[in-house]
């Protein structure tokens, strides 16, 4: 279905279009098929769809592109990768979308990449994380937003090898994600800190973890420290049952996305202190631009931005960029556009940028760790980790990504 928009918005976009050449005008919206994980993931997708919404009105309260609204069809994928393609497969037919975006869990990402691939259709990624997307199987038509598990190992690693502990074991979901995630931590921490070993590995199924015998495989391997990569409801019941069995005590823990608010607000004053974690302070970050976002959001919608309000704002961003550099919205022209693009991104801190050779973007993340405040979770002591800083550089990444 295609987003609802404010009166004020639609009159706003017809009155643009009216003061725009004929031809122009004639053309339509420029619309776009937007697939993703509404139903199996909400903590993320609501806040999500929300700026969407409000990234798209603005959009066309500016006058859209060269007078052209910009309307979004949306889509629930429910987790499924089938479904996401099937959908895909439909937006294209029969919604005549001219490009596709979204993408939550890594599985329906490659599997949207694929159909983009096969499709020669412009695909957006907003969130998936597996470095596969773009490396391994990565491909013209695909381009990838959030900086991804490779990036987000990196950044943490930084910080985990200035660490004292030798012993680690590993916690992550059973799929794509997951298994990359700790993967490249594993590589990057032995190359940062020689002499770490790994004494135990544990791979919950998504959404499905079995906390207490988790936590009880990870103590019976008594690692000094602990890399986790759980999220949502999975997070919150390793936390729970893991502070329950003192598995954290004495323990440093080292921790991928815990700092985001939507899993952090859902751990509420059981959320761990002193855990080093990626994230998003959103209450504390006092720079211009994102200030304005902020306060835009919450007047909107009474309630302060998540990370995924972030990556929705800056997707919609990136895709308003793309459309002015290519002036069409034929599928060829607007993958060169995209190919390079930089665009200001939401978290203030600087252009993000598409990298032409993997197709990478820039966008960084928030390093620090947790602590309590108020009876709920906080980052603490955080630093911006641009995301420019923590990619392989054009050799490997050749080495890494197939050519075309």
């Amino acid at each position: 279905m295609t987003f609802a928009l404010p009166r004020r918005t639609a009159l706003i976009g017809a009155a643009a279009a009216l003061s725009a050449p004929a031809a122009v005008a004639q053309e339509g919206p420029i619309r776009i098929g937007e697939i993703n994980s509404y139903s199996a993931q909400p903590a993320f997708l609501a806040a999500y769809r929300n700026a969407w919404a409000m990234a798209q009105d603005e959009a066309n309260a500016a006058g859209g592109i060269n007078g052209r609204r910009i309307e979004t069809v949306f889509r629930d994928d429910a987790g499924r990768p089938e479904d996401a393609v099937r959908h895909a497969g439909e937006l294209i037919s029969s919604e005549r979308v001219h490009l596709l975006a979204g993408g939550f869990l890594s599985n329906v990402g490659l599997a949207l990449g694929d159909f983009a691939l096969q499709n020669r259709k412009l695909f957006v990624a907003s969130e998936p994380l597996t470095d596969a997307l773009v490396w391994a199987r990565g491909n013209r038509y695909t381009f990838r937003l959030r900086c991804s598990t490779y990036m987000q190992a990196a950044m943490l690693v930084e910080e985990a090898a200035k660490l004292p502990p030798q012993r680690w074991a590993t916690v992550a979901p059973n799929y794509e994600y997951g298994q990359s995630a700790v993967r490249w931590f594993k590589e990057l921490l032995l190359r940062a800190k020689p002499g770490t070993t790994f004494v135990a590995e544990q791979f919950p199924a998504l959404g499905r973890i079995d906390a207490g015998a988790t936590v009880q495989a990870l103590a019976s391997a008594n690692p000094e420290a602990i890399f986790n990569v759980t999220f949502a409801a999975d997070l919150t019941n390793f936390v729970r049952q893991g502070s329950t069995r003192g598995l954290f005590e004495r323990r440093h823990v080292v921790s991928m996305l815990t700092g985001e608010p939507e899993y952090l607000d859902a751990l509420g004053d059981e959320a761990p202190e002193g855990w080093i974690v990626t994230g998003y302070p959103s209450a504390d970050i006092a720079n211009p631009a994102h200030t304005r976002f902020r306060e835009a959001y919450r007047r909107r919608f009474n309630e302060a931005p998540k990370l995924g309000s972030i990556v929705a704002a800056d997707t919609v961003a990136a895709i308003v960029a793309m459309l002015k550099k290519a002036g069409t919205t034929e599928t060829e022209p607007m993958v060169d556009a995209m190919s390079g693009l930089k665009f200001p991104g939401t978290f203030g801190e600087g252009d993000v940028e598409f990298r032409a050779i993997d197709h990478q973007a820039t966008m960084g993340a928030y390093v620090g760790k947790t602590a309590l405040r108020g009876g709920k979770g906080v980052m603490v002591d955080w630093r911006y980790a641009n995301g420019a800083a923590y990619l392989p550089s054009d050799e490997v990444v050749r080495t890494l990504r197939p050519q075309g």
